[in-house]
């Protein structure tokens, strides 16, 4: 998802690489389907793809309920153009997940692997469920990525390349990219199921079985590691990614058939409104 608060704007910048995103658009394709799937809906009136990016999941919700209005909203410029240069009847806007609100009340909010650029989910996903009638349909996918190994070693990497085992950025950036912001599942739980008719909640771990060099790397660049090379000098980046790549290459080793083996575990809510 391309969504930022305006402290992470200063850190990340407002340029997404929708080419780099999409190297593993297969593999990221699968929990967006997941996540489509289990939503309870037969013809519904107007959907939200909150964080649509490039649009791919937001013409899929489009052919899987036709009769309804698509809206996909994303605060990336460059993910937008990318999304409204295949004709449809998709409406494609600009808008912040940190403090949208929809025009009018939605039959269904889906955001597929946006909430973890958010903070305060403890006001982001209430204001979220608070904007559907009854009946509405909240169903929202988030990496649980803060844990992995890959994203661990993201972290310490920034605290340790530097000359003499010296951090390397800011301490703005450090701090930032150590939040954690999305939760475990009895907090969404706990959250929505005070006000909801149908609640589901559960989590996957992917197995997904990467090709190509610094293949683990190469899927960090299109989204958890933006902040960090956005927010390093033009002398501390390529000190970085050389020890960066060193580190994950070690803890996620290419194998003998040219595949790397890279877990990934996932968090899903589908919740119904009284």
């Amino acid at each position: 998802m391309t969504s930022a608060t305006p402290h992470q704007r200063d850190i990340a910048g407002e340029s997404w690489d929708p080419g780099q995103y999409l190297k593993f658009s297969d593999h990221r394709l699968r929990p967006a389907l997941d996540l489509m799937g289990r939503m309870p809906l037969e013809r519904p009136g107007l959907i939200y793809d909150l964080g649509c990016g490039s649009g791919n999941v937001t013409r899929l919700l489009a052919e899987r309920w036709p009769d309804a209005s698509v809206i996909g909203v994303d605060n990336s410029p460059e993910m937008l153009a990318q999304a409204a240069a295949s004709p449809s009847q998709i409406q494609w806007q600009h808008g912040d997940l940190a403090d949208w609100q929809p025009a009018e009340p939605p039959a269904a909010l889906y955001s597929n692997a946006a909430i973890q650029w958010v903070p305060d989910h403890d006001e982001l996903i209430p204001r979220l469920w608070n904007a559907l009638p009854s009946g509405g349909c909240l169903a929202i996918q988030a990496p649980l990525s803060w844990d992995m190994p890959s994203h661990r070693i993201m972290r310490a990497t920034l605290d340790d390349c530097g000359p003499d085992g010296a951090p390397v950025g800011s301490a703005e950036l450090r701090a930032a990219v150590g939040n954690r912001w999305v939760q475990d599942a009895d907090f969404y739980y706990n959250l929505l199921s005070p006000d909801a008719a149908h609640l589901d909640v559960w989590t996957t771990e992917y197995q997904h079985v990467l090709r190509g060099p610094d293949a683990v790397l190469e899927w960090v660049t299109g989204t958890g590691l933006r902040p960090i090379l956005n927010g390093l000098n033009d002398a501390e980046r390529p000190r970085y990614l050389d020890e960066y790549r060193r580190r994950l290459n070690q803890q996620y080793p290419r194998r003998p058939d040219g595949a790397t083996l890279y877990p990934f575990r996932r968090l899903f809510f589908v919740a119904i409104r009284k």
